[in-house]
């Protein structure tokens, strides 16, 4: 099965290719979360090959896809999951090529959502599809969700599946196309708080300052102790500080110098801020918001904690905006197993096991305690200018995808 597979994608590579050109030309960015046109393109691709799914919408313009092949009797549900939406496009003229482009250039192909994660999504569409070919050798179930709203972590997506539907796409393991790299499979991912504070004062006049405090001047006060919670004393569970230092060279490779020691840290961001009405006037008012990183180990009531305490200290209102606890897997789990082994041949690399620094999709499923993989393209311009992927390393995400789909089945 291994040899047909891989023979049917080289056959098929220049359609392959095609499709993850229009599929990007298909703008969907979030916000605001338009996916009908990148919908349309994957519903086309599955109506003429006769493949039958459903359309399960929260939101009208947010559609998800799920589709459901039943093998021969088995106990394992296999769930490729991938996400339509795409970050937004903040200044065109910073790209080389045309965001929405495609362009294919020196064997390389360039545009929003390429990484992330129009690929991946590409390569759960086409594993869904050869894996019919071969169901009188497969067993157990395979089900495909390629779904919206995944860039915001919105309710419309994934988070309404799971609310509706989770019976049918809960499955025994799930294997994702998000951005990883050649030289890592992610088993886990840091969590994720969101925070939004505001402080007020009387303000007044700039030039009587004795009258009444900055409230610029009292967030940066509140902003250095809220860095203090960085230095927090956590334990992690020791399968997973032996995964990433085994994976220190690889993470680094695929993300950058100084990303394997941010996967087990602490990270604090203030991403926005908003004060003061004029230059000659006493702010009264500051608006911020910050987005705390937390490793495995780390929990969101720690972190409240260290708020709530602050407020001993300082003057401030609060709101939480969003929550992702920190999750991971077994990195020995089969579905990771089969990934590595997969990748392996198609590769040569022999991939290291690594948390993600950001959040997807797949942390629903290990909520659920079902094993959770990702193996994808290395995030290359992901969310900033010049996104993009070599055509050979497209392909062999399909090729990992399928010949893992196909172990796991079988």
């Amino acid at each position: 099965m291994r040899e047909q597979i891989l023979a049917w994608i080289e056959q098929d590579r220049d359609e392959i290719i095609r499709f993850i050109q229009e599929f990007v030309r298909a703008a969907s960015p979030n916000p605001p979360g338009d996916t009908l046109k990148a919908m349309r393109h994957v519903r086309s691709f599955l109506d003429r090959r006769g493949i039958a799914y459903d359309i399960r919408s929260k939101v009208d313009n947010m559609p998800n896809l799920v589709a459901t092949a039943d093998f021969s009797s088995g106990d394992r549900h296999l769930v490729l999951n991938g996400h339509l939406d795409v970050f937004p496009v903040e200044n065109p003229s910073q790209w080389t090529h045309g965001p929405w482009d495609a362009v294919i250039h020196e064997e390389t192909l360039y545009g929003r959502g390429v990484a992330d994660m129009k690929v991946g999504s590409t390569a759960s569409l086409f594993t869904y599809m050869y894996l019919q070919r071969l169901k009188e050798k497969l067993k157990g179930r395979l089900t495909l969700t390629l779904v919206s709203d995944e860039e915001t972590f919105g309710p419309n997506g994934a988070n309404y599946l799971f609310s509706e539907f989770a019976d049918e796409i809960t499955g025994t393991a799930c294997l994702s196309g998000e951005p990883s790299s050649p030289h890592t499979v992610r088993f886990g991912e840091k969590g994720a708080v969101w925070l939004r504070f505001v402080i007020t004062t009387p303000g007044g006049h700039g030039a009587y300052a004795h009258l009444s405090p900055n409230a610029i001047d009292l967030a940066y006060e509140l902003i250095r102790d809220l860095r203090s919670f960085i230095s927090f004393s956590y334990g992690m569970p020791q399968a997973v500080v032996d995964a990433l230092e085994a994976s220190k060279a690889a993470f680094e490779k695929a993300n950058g110098a100084g990303a394997s020691t941010l996967a087990g840290s602490i990270v604090m961001n203030v991403g926005t801020m908003k004060a003061g009405p004029k230059v000659n006037m006493i702010a009264s008012r500051c608006e911020f918001e910050v987005d705390f990183r937390l490793p495995v180990g780390v929990r969101k009531a720690d972190l409240m904690r260290h708020v709530e305490h602050l407020q001993s200290k300082h003057s401030f209102s609060y709101e939480i905006m969003m929550v992702n606890e920190s999750n991971w897997c077994d990195p020995e789990a089969d579905i990771a197993q089969v990934v590595r082994e997969a990748a392996r041949t198609v590769t040569g690399i022999n991939p290291a096991d690594v948390l993600g620094m950001g959040n997807t999709d797949t942390r629903l499923w290990r909520y659920r305690k079902v094993p959770a993989v990702i193996y994808g393209p290395t995030p290359r311009g992901m969310g900033g200018a010049d996104e993009n992927v070599p055509l050979e390393e497209a392909l062999n995400v399909l090729r990992v995808h399928a010949l893992s789909a196909c172990a796991y089945l079988s």
